[in-house]
């Protein structure tokens, strides 16, 4: 592998990267803090500003997926088919229970106090995490799946789960008999990535293809307020952009990256964006940059729409899904599971004021 020698503009690289391909990585809800997870079987956790490496812990296979639970303690997917919960601070780990397949994604809802979980063994399963270790005291329940889950996101008491086939659930965690709605994804091909809109509004979702399609929950003309916020996506051209969902233009868009973007964070202010440099195997084996995290300081500039009046659209467009097309080509399997293209990360919530007499717009 050649040598990487980033330029500022790309932010800081931190120290002590993995050293296989970043799956995930995700900013903690109170701090700086940042949990990483990868394909050479570890989970760190770093303080981001202070570039420290703070614990790590391994695996018996990649880990692809992690969340926190708090700013020292968090839960990961497996693909040795374990739900793990790691302590930091304390040096511990535990299993809170096992799919029949590779864990491919982990939720932590604080509003229903449980851990979620989605497998390709075609299930999501729910676990209690206050109670003692072991499938048989944590299990709450488990839940069919149309096919394998590629992606979760979380807001609220609602949880959208994407699998294959383009299929996507939306859940009420206070009754998971069945979902609430089963929608197929308005883009063509296989589903990448899901976030919820942090207002709870809606979801965005992206395909291998380099597409991004902004939903909303309620499909009533009157809820289709075209308020669609600011995001960010990154794919296998090594680009991130920034997006005013809007205005459906680009912010920004970040100096190229030494190799493809693999994951995103924006801290919970939006001071910070987090960017894994990682190779995602779009064109199968071969020599690559090594894997690298970088954390950027973000402007207002990148991030601040532009203001636009919108004149009242016809009612028959009113419901209408927007898509963004990104400049990302179609890629093959990462190695034998999924293909990796635009991961989508959306911009949380912060108060612009905008140059339009008497008003404060508020983008989410």
């Amino acid at each position: 592998m050649t040598s990487v020698h980033p330029t500022p503009s790309l932010g800081t690289e931190l120290s002590n990267p993995p050293t296989d391909g970043i799956s995930n990585l995700r900013f903690s809800n109170h701090s700086d803090h940042l949990l990483v997870s990868s394909w050479d079987k570890s989970v760190r956790l770093y303080d981001a500003s202070a570039n420290v490496l703070k614990g790590e812990f391994m695996h018996g296979g990649a880990v692809l997926d992690c969340c926190f639970h708090d700013d020292s303690s968090g839960f990961t997917a497996c693909a040795d088919n374990t739900v793990r919960r790691l302590v930091f601070n304390q040096g511990k780990e535990d299993i809170l229970g096992r799919h029949k397949a590779h864990v491919r994604c982990v939720e932590y809802s604080y509003a229903a106090g449980q851990v979620i979980t989605g497998s390709w063994d075609k299930t999501i399963k729910c676990w209690d995490p206050r109670g003692a270790s072991g499938e048989e005291r944590t299990l709450v329940g488990t839940y069919e799946q149309p096919e394998r889950v590629y992606s979760m996101s979380l807001v609220g008491n609602r949880l959208v789960v994407a699998t294959a086939g383009r299929h996507v659930n939306i859940y009420d965690l206070r009754n998971m008999s069945q979902p609430e709605q089963r929608r197929e994804s308005s883009l063509k091909y296989q589903t990448r990535c899901v976030r919820c809109y942090p207002n709870g509004t809606g979801y965005a979702l992206s395909s291998v293809e380099g597409r991004v399609a902004m939903e909303f929950f309620d499909l009533s003309e009157a809820s289709q307020t075209k308020n669609y916020g600011t995001f960010a996506s990154g794919g296998c051209d090594g680009y991130v952009n920034v997006w005013d969902g809007n205005n459906k233009k680009r912010l920004y868009q970040y100096s190229k990256y030494p190799t493809s973007i693999a994951a995103l964070s924006f801290s919970r202010d939006g001071r910070l964006l987090a960017v894994a440099s990682s190779y995602t195997y779009e064109e199968g084996e071969k020599l690559h940059e090594p894997d690298a995290i970088f954390i950027r300081s973000v402007n207002e500039v990148e991030v601040k729409p532009k203001p636009k009046v919108y004149p009242n659209p016809p009612a028959n467009e009113a419901c209408r899904t927007q898509i963004f097309r990104m400049k990302v080509q179609i890629v093959p399997p990462r190695k034998l599971y999924y293909g990796f293209a635009t991961y989508v990360e959306l911009y949380p919530v912060l108060r612009f004021a905008l140059k339009q007499p008497g008003k404060l717009l508020e983008f989410v």
